[in-house]
């Protein structure tokens, strides 16, 4: 991928740039395998799952700069002052679109940028999520509501000129600090919600719920994940940290009868719920199906009954720090026969694993979300000794 952004030294996001991208990708392979090589000597590693070089990214989170009249849409510089990247190639081709048309509409409208410096203005950043079915999601990030009455007055009018843009909020955050969004969310279209087609499932985004940024390398690891769950049929499937519902939902597709996602954030949860009923119309076979507001690693709020003494699955999905020794602790204690343990920090994963000599890692994956970057996303397979059945994993990557 060329860059003029790079070149020119106005944007060194993508630290890789440059660097072919097979050369990319094998070089984040090896660091997962050496890393894992100590907790996970024996786990069988499937082909790296590639992404596009460029035109991959679904979420553009921009930071508004300039002066009003004339905005800046991207970054900041060590200065605080704007550094317009109306142009980045990172991003998927509609929104590499409609950034520039949004950024003229903002000019038109006359939102005052908010001023790091001077610390005063509105208009923070613009987030836009892109859906596969081409209509976009638009959060306007502003310090207070002083600018909210001039947004709804012009709502027709910005939907006019921006037609695939199809729920617009307002996100309130008032604090001065590198902080992307607050916790007042103030929908201004009909629709709350934006529906994420990943594979055979339709995930419903609200406007606070996480998804990766690449959808494409997205559906493939929902998929990886999906053909375990059918090889190893568990009876019962807790998903933690599930966000949107993702794995969750994939597995009760896959056959689950019983499956429960656990999330920390109810905006999340809600996004969830809305997915699995709209599921179950197009699949009234579908099994049970529950989620529920809270901390994963609570872990004294737990069902470890759900888990019973068969062939059951825990999928964990943390943040960058993993699932630490609590976690570990009751995963070891559950019963269950299986863990799908994805993450974005191969470091705490191999740590994660060393705190579960219970189960062995059978197979493990690269998923490359982040081009450009180190970044990296490693699935793993995990089973207890008990349960061993090694030649059911063999011909995983083909069914992925």
């Amino acid at each position: 991928m060329q860059c003029d952004y790079f070149d020119a030294g106005r944007c060194r996001s993508c630290a890789l740039m440059g660097v072919p991208y097979a050369v990319q990708l094998a070089d984040k392979d090896e660091r997962c395998r050496r890393t894992l090589a100590g907790a996970a000597p024996s786990v069988s590693w499937l082909e790296p799952f590639p992404s596009a070089e460029s035109a991959f990214r679904n979420k553009a989170k921009l930071v508004v700069g300039g002066v009003t009249g004339a905005v800046t849409v991207g970054i900041l510089d060590a200065d605080a002052n704007g550094v317009d990247l109306r142009g980045c190639g990172l991003y998927e081709q509609p929104l590499q679109h409609l950034i520039p048309r949004l950024a003229a509409v903002v000019d038109e409208i006359g939102l005052e940028p908010y001023d790091v410096t001077a610390r005063r203005g509105e208009l923070k950043h613009l987030i836009l999520t892109l859906s596969p079915t081409g209509e976009v999601m638009l959060r306007i990030v502003l310090r207070s509501r002083r600018h909210q009455a001039l947004l709804e007055s012009r709502l027709t009018a910005l939907q006019a000129r921006l037609p695939e843009v199809s729920v617009v909020t307002v996100n309130l955050q008032p604090e001065h600090k590198a902080v992307l969004e607050g916790d007042t969310e103030l929908v201004l279209t009909e629709h709350d919600d934006l529906a994420m087609p990943v594979g055979g499932v339709t995930l419903h985004l609200r406007p606070n719920s996480f998804f990766q940024t690449n959808t494409t390398v997205a559906a493939g690891l929902y998929r990886q994940a999906q053909a375990w769950t059918r090889t190893v049929g568990p009876a019962a499937v807790l998903d933690l940290y599930c966000g949107v519902g993702g794995f969750a939902l994939h597995s009760a597709q896959a056959g689950a009868p019983h499956v429960v996602g656990v999330e920390v954030s109810p905006e999340a949860v809600r996004s969830a719920e809305t997915s699995a009923a709209r599921l179950r119309e197009d699949h009234p076979d579908l099994g049970s199906v529950e989620f529920r507001a809270g901390d994963a690693t609570d872990v004294d709020a737990l069902d470890r009954e759900l888990l019973g003494t068969g062939r059951s699955m825990v999928v964990v999905n943390p943040p960058r720090r993993g699932i630490g020794p609590d976690l570990a602790g009751w995963l070891e204690g559950s019963g269950a026969s299986h863990v799908t343990y994805s993450s974005c920090n191969v470091d705490s994963l191999a740590r994660d694993l060393a705190l579960l000599p219970s189960y062995t890692a059978r197979e493990a994956r690269l998923f490359d979300m982040f081009p450009q970057t180190s970044h990296h996303e490693v699935i793993v397979l995990l089973e207890r000794e008990s349960h061993s059945r090694p030649s059911d994993f063999t011909t995983a990557a083909a069914r992925s």
